[in-house]
């Protein structure tokens, strides 16, 4: 564990809370000081969740340490219960209350309570989130799910969804959809919108759909070993890779199944986008591993693009993503460093970046349009509106997705192009308001820019031509003129040098 501005994945015990607030009738009781108690924030604020997460807290404090902190937490347990009344409980410790070793398991099993309770063991200084969700939901399928008859109808369970998921509550939905029109019904979704009692049915399912492979692949496992229940291995984001789901759906139950296209819009659209400015752009990709091989496919295969970059933060995911990678003629980064994948980005100039919120940051700050295709997210990220990533319908969103920052970074660009202009200069007003285009006139300052290296300074004309360059390619711009003026001894970079540069690398 380190400290960090920002960071791709929390503690394990967040990963716990997305499991537990994302079901219903269970409580989540955490050993944790004050200060660790940040679980509203996560959900009701970001996730814009209308009740409140089922986590308490001991919430001890400094001067609890030279007492009995055990007792405390017991009686937390059983405050939780008498209070919330839940049908299980899970407990656990945060990462600083896992220094004083209290053993939260071994105490809760002394108490003798009436409801199951699910002790966690989540290494908090080794593992993070993701695979805090996934060892939690694993714990919970293996407490409670009970050996049962199948149903006579062919159905299915739909496994990993969890709280602050990256569209996980319209794929649920879509998928649903998706899997009604082959003719299987869904058993049950867990853990989102699940109970206990609905994690006891899972074993009645024929088969299970793991939508989420980092927070549902254990307990797909588990079920697979023990209740003998096959899982897709295909998770269905992009036409190809939906296309792909559908054929191992009618694998696993028997027959072939045919599925009506007719909301399909994506291919067409992509065919119809305008190659000189969209298609065939250089784009970087990086989130969590499953997002990542969804959208490196739909980049290359369906959009046109070409891949220059593909990462993942979480590291159970490394091993599929290098040889993805691999595949794709490239390298993998693996990390969860923030600062190296802005470095990889500025060094790749790439003309878009498919990321989480920690790159649209720095697609801001490099001037790079970035789409969001994976968690870590934010509020905007959560949208009122129907936006799955799964199915068909899901490539018409994602299409929509990775052309629109495309788009308006083209718009932004003649805006700053025409900024000089006339009629399009601040002064100006909006014509629909009646506002008469006048010259603009400005003072000239002949005070040179910032250097943007140690030796070399840029003059205003060239500045100021600079940035005439479109913006997916100004930072590559700028640094082979840099690289000219140092290799011709200029420690100025005028307009001519521009040009000439611009001349020596056309060559």
């Amino acid at each position: 564990m380190k400290l960090t501005v920002w960071t791709y994945e929390g503690p394990p015990h967040v990963g716990a809370m997305r499991v537990a607030t994302a079901m219903k009738g269970l409580h989540y009781v955490l050993h944790a000081p004050q200060g660790d108690t940040y679980a509203d924030l996560l959900f009701t604020m970001i996730e814009r969740r209308n009740h409140r997460p089922p986590v308490s807290y001991t919430t001890f404090q400094a001067r609890d340490l030279g007492a009995d902190t055990a007792t405390l937490f017991k009686k937390s347990c059983q405050d939780a219960v008498d209070r919330f009344q839940p049908e299980a409980i899970i407990v656990g410790a945060s990462c600083t209350a896992e220094l004083i070793q209290d053993d939260p398991a071994g105490l809760s099993e002394t108490m003798g309570l009436s409801i199951p309770v699910i002790p966690l063991e989540l290494p908090s200084y080794s593992r993070k989130e993701n695979f805090g969700a996934d060892e939690t939901f694993y714990q919970i399928v293996k407490a409670l799910a009970k050996p049962q008859e199948r149903t006579a109808r062919v159905t299915c369970n739909i496994l990993g969804p969890t709280a602050l998921g990256f569209r996980a509550r319209d794929d649920v939905e879509e998928l649903t959809g998706l899997l009604s029109d082959l003719g299987v019904q869904v058993n049950v979704v867990a853990p989102l919108g699940a109970t206990p009692s609905d994690i006891a049915r899972l074993p009645a399912a024929h088969f299970n759909v793991l939508l989420s492979p980092e927070t549902g692949e254990a307990a797909a496992r588990w079920l697979e070993k023990n209740h003998q229940q096959p899982f897709t291995k295909i998770v269905p984001i992009g036409v190809g890779a939906t296309r792909d789901f559908i054929a191992e759906i009618g694998d696993i139950i028997g027959k072939p199944v045919l599925i009506d296209e007719s909301r399909l819009r994506m291919p067409w659209w992509s065919r119809s986008v305008d190659s000189t400015y969209l298609t065939g752009k250089r784009v970087f990709i990086f989130g969590d591993g499953t997002h990542v091989a969804a959208h490196a496919r739909i980049a290359r295969d369906e959009m046109g693009f070409e891949v220059v970059g593909i990462g993942c933060y979480n590291r159970e995911m490394a091993r599929p993503v290098r040889a993805l990678a691999k595949s794709y003629g490239l390298e993998a980064l693996i990390t969860d460093d923030y600062l190296e994948v802005e470095a990889a980005i500025e060094a790749l100039s790439p003309e878009m970046i498919l990321g989480t919120q920690m790159e649209r940051h720095i697609g801001k700050r490099l001037g790079i349009p970035c789409a969001v295709i994976s968690a870590p997210v934010h509020v905007q990220d959560f949208p009122a509106r129907y936006s799955p990533q799964v199915g068909f319908e899901g490539a018409n969103v994602i299409f929509d997705t990775l052309i629109h920052p495309l788009v308006m970074g083209l718009e932004e660009h003649l805006l700053t192009m025409f900024r000089d202009d006339f009629e399009f200069h601040d002064d100006a007003g909006p014509s629909h308001h009646g506002g008469k285009a006048k010259a603009k006139v400005e003072a000239v300052v002949e005070e040179a820019p910032a250097p943007q290296d140690d030796n070399i300074i840029w003059l205003a004309d060239a500045e100021k031509e600079l940035k005439k360059i479109p913006f997916f390619v100004r930072g590559k711009a700028r640094r082979n003129t840099e690289t000219y003026a140092t290799q011709k001894g200029l420690h100025q970079i005028s307009l001519d040098t521009l040009y000439e540069a611009k001349a020596h690398y056309a060559r």
